[in-house]
C-alpha cells in the first residue's frame, strides 16, 4: 500500500506513481534550492569584488578544511557616511535588518540612527561573533573562530565595507568559511543556504533605510524608549562590557569569549599583561 499521500494513502490507482511523483518533486525543489544558492552566494557583486582579497585571509590561511566563500554587493543611492552609520548599528542593539521572525524574534530593526548605540569598537560580541577588525567610516569585520556547525569546526568571517560610487554608494558583503570535520560538506551547504537568504534581504533593507531615512535620529511614532531590547532580541555585548538584546537570545558570551581570549577587549588586553 501506497503511504506518501498522494493518493490518500489507499494505494487506489497509484502503483508506486505517487510515490515516484513525490520523489521527483522534492528532487526538484532540491535542484531549485541548489541553483538558487550558487545564484545568492554571489547576488550583486562584480566579477573584481568577487577576486577582491578580504581582510579575513590571513586568518584563515593554513586551516585545514573546505573553504567556502560567498560575495554580495548592492549599490545605494545615499553617501558612504551615512551608509556606514546604518551598517555600524546593525546587529549592535538595532537589529539586523533581514527576516525578522529568524533573527529578531520578531521584532522589527529599527527604522532610526539609534542614538544610544555605541561607535563600533573591536571586541563587540554579537551572535555572529566578535569584532575583529575595524576601519571607522569603511570597514568592519566579524569573526567566529573554532565553532561547532552541524557536526563540523567552523572558522567563519563576515566582512562589509563601503566605498563611494558615483555620487552614491557600494556595500560589499563577503563571507568566507573553512569547515573541517566529516560533515563539513553539509556545514558549508547549510551556511550558504541560511546566509544566502539572510544576506540578499539584509544588503536590500539596509539599501531601503539609507535611501528612504537618511540619517535621521528618531521614528514619528515609535519613540526610543530607552529599553536596550526594543529593537533587537539577539544578545550583544559591547567591548566596554554593556549589553544590549536579550541575554541567553543567541548568546553573544561565547563571542565575548573568544574576543577575551584573543586579546581583542580591555580584559583580554590586561590579561596578556
Amino acid at each position: 500500500m501506497c503511504r506518501c499521500g498522494c493518493c490518500g494513502g489507499a494505494g487506489r490507482g497509484c502503483a508506486g506513481r505517487g510515490c515516484a511523483g513525490c520523489a521527483l518533486g522534492l528532487l526538484g525543489v532540491l535542484i531549485a534550492l541548489v541553483a538558487w544558492t550558487r545564484h545568492a552566494m554571489h547576488w550583486g557583486a562584480s566579477p573584481a569584488e568577487r577576486a577582491a582579497p578580504s581582510t579575513a585571509d590571513p586568518w584563515l590561511e593554513g586551516l585545514p578544511g573546505r573553504r567556502v566563500r560567498m560575495t554580495r554587493a548592492i549599490s545605494i543611492d545615499a553617501s558612504p557616511s551615512t551608509v556606514w552609520r546604518w551598517l555600524a548599528q546593525t546587529g549592535r542593539g538595532a537589529g539586523w535588518y533581514s527576516h525578522e521572525r529568524l533573527d529578531n524574534g520578531g521584532r522589527s530593526s529599527a527604522d532610526h540612527l539609534v542614538t544610544w548605540i555605541p561607535e563600533p569598537e573591536v571586541g563587540d560580541a554579537a551572535a555572529v561573533g566578535y569584532l575583529r577588525a575595524l576601519t571607522p567610516g569603511r570597514e568592519l569585520v566579524w569573526w567566529a573562530p573554532d565553532d561547532p556547525l552541524l557536526g563540523a569546526r567552523s572558522w567563519t568571517a563576515w566582512q562589509y565595507t563601503v566605498e563611494p560610487e558615483g555620487s552614491g554608494s557600494r556595500l560589499v558583503m563577503r563571507v568566507d568559511l573553512v569547515a573541517l570535520g566529516v560533515s563539513s560538506r553539509l556545514a558549508a551547504a547549510a551556511l550558504s543556504l541560511v546566509d544566502s537568504i539572510m544576506a540578499v534581504r539584509q544588503l536590500r533593507r539596509l539599501r531601503s533605510r539609507c535611501e528612504r531615512f537618511g540619517t535621521r535620529r528618531s521614528e514619528p511614532g515609535n519613540p526610543e524608549t530607552g529599553a536596550r531590547d526594543q529593537y533587537q532580541t539577539f544578545h550583544v555585548i559591547y567591548a566596554s562590557g554593556d549589553e544590549a538584546g536579550i541575554p541567553g537570545v543567541e548568546n553573544a558570551r561565547r563571542a565575548r569569549e573568544w574576543a577575551i581570549a584573543d586579546g581583542f577587549t580591555p580584559a583580554g588586553r590586561a590579561a596578556a599583561v
